[in-house]
Parts: C-alpha cells; structure tokens; sequence
C-alpha cells in the first residue's frame, strides 16, 4: 500500500467551489471517466429504488444516469457548495445537499445505489468514507465508483523529483499522491462489500507543462495535501521540472498527462448483519 499524504478538506472545498463555474470547460478526463462508470453499471437499474451521487460535482454523472434510469429517484451531495448548488441546476429533478463523504447525512440502510466519479482521491480516511457507503446501502444494494488512482500524473511527479535530485535535494516530490490499488480494495473489504477493480489509463495532451498546470486549476484539483509548501515548488525547480517533463515525455510539440482510472463495483451482501441499524 501507498502512503498517503493527508489533505486539506478545506483547501479541497474551497477549490473546488471557486472554479465550478469553469469546471465543464476543463474536465475532459473525468467527464470519460463518467462515460466508463455509466458503461459499467449493470443494464437493469430499477431494483435499486434510491441512489445517491456523492461528489457530484457539476451533476455530469448524475445527469447521464437520469438518461439512462430517468424514473430512478436520484439525490446529489457534495462537500463543495458551489459544485452541489451547480449539479442542482443543471439536473433540476434530484434532491440536493452538502455532505462529506466521510459522514453522509443520511439514515443507515437508505439507499439502493451510490455512484461516484472522481472524487474519493480527495477524501483522507477511505476505510470511513467505504464504510459510510456500507451503512447507508440497503442488503443487496450497488456501490459504483471510479477514483483516481496512484499512477496519476506520474508524468508531473517524476519530473519534479527529478528536479528536486538535480539540486542536490533527497526529498520525494510533495506533490499529493492518491491511493493505489490494494489500497482501496483493502478499504472497501474493511468496509464489509464484496469487491471487484478494473484498472484503466486515461491520457490527455498539452502543449506544455504551464498550460497542464492551469487546467489542473481550473478545475479545482490543485495541490491540497495539508503539509504543501506555497505553489509547486520555488521558480528555479518548477522551470527546471517544466525542462525535464518536456525533455523526458515530450513529443510533437505536446506533452502527456496520465490517468490511472481505478474503476469499483462493490456490493453489500443480501444478508449481512449491520448492527449499525440495530435501535432494539
């Protein structure tokens, strides 16, 4: 397993609230991310009576799943204000809320389906955050996910080490790492729900590293890891791990960014015990 670096839940909110009126303009791997979770779920979603979109965002998920279960009662949460405020807009007929995937708002075996894109790489405490989604799903219910996984932007991270060695400097790169792979499947087993992982890349290009950076911050997924120092690095090392990403992955006049896509369907089993419902 990866060790984390603990992030800022704050930071987290307020980034992602200050840019959710320009996230659609720059999200273009999460909204394939989308498209591959929507792929992933099963053909006959009418079993699962009520489902919840945690981390919606700008409703992208939400939305394509009312195309393709339009009578499926449907409820949106995020822990970003202006992203909840943004999903309720755009898909009027959902039920809207702030939460933290961390301590959902909601009564213990409520839920048929929880679906997530792109969201659980920003929570600190995954064996918590799955074990909210254990309790809130019904026996039998669906948990439906895709994070980011830790070969996220290997490209960006393996060029600032390499300049941070270049000055003499034996500190890993402070960039924030997100969880692999036996990370979260053992998360989800802690959780109590059956587990099966798909692994997929997803890749975009850019003309140059600065340009890469700035959509990062458009969309709100900036550095939040809480022990970061100011910016990505002092200017000297940032030009120098600007040279070293276009010397090593460039191409053409692009430069790649990778995408680890941990794809999950996860399921609470039909007879499993919850003495989290137990009031007697």
């Amino acid at each position: 397993m990866n060790n984390l670096i603990p992030v800022s839940t704050r930071q987290v909110r307020q980034h992602f609230s200050a840019h959710a009126s320009e996230y659609d303009c720059y999200a273009q791997v999460q909204k394939r991310v989308v498209a591959g979770l929507i792929a992933r779920l099963p053909d006959d979603l009418r079993p699962y009576h009520l489902a919840l979109d945690i981390g919606t965002g700008t409703g992208d998920l939400a939305h394509k799943l009312q195309e393709r279960a339009p009578t499926l009662p449907l409820l949106v949460a995020d822990i970003a204000h202006a992203m909840t405020c943004t999903a309720a807009t755009r898909v009027v007929t959902v039920a809207a809320f702030d939460a933290d995937a961390e301590a959902l708002p909601l009564r213990s075996a409520s839920l048929g389906l929880v679906l997530s894109a792109s969201m659980y790489q920003w929570v600190n405490d995954l064996p918590r955050a799955f074990a909210e989604v254990q309790r809130v799903l019904q026996p039998g219910g669906l948990f439906a996910f895709a994070l980011f996984g830790a070969g996220t932007l290997a490209e960006l991270r393996s060029a600032h080490t390499a300049a941070l060695a270049a000055e003499g400097r034996v500190a890993s790169s402070h960039m924030q790492r997100f969880p692999d792979e036996m990370t979260v499947a053992a998360a989800l087993q802690a959780a109590g729900l059956t587990v099966e992982l798909e692994l997929q890349n997803e890749q975009e290009e850019h003309p140059d590293v600065p340009h890469l950076l700035r959509s990062l911050k458009k969309i709100g997924a900036q550095n939040a890891a809480s022990h970061r120092p100011t910016g990505l690095s002092g200017r000297k090392t940032t030009e120098r791990m600007m040279a070293i990403y276009q010397e090593r992955f460039g191409s053409n006049g692009r430069i790649p960014a990778t995408y680890q896509v941990i794809y999950g369907l996860a399921k609470k089993d039909q007879f499993q015990y919850d003495a989290s419902t137990d009031r007697t």
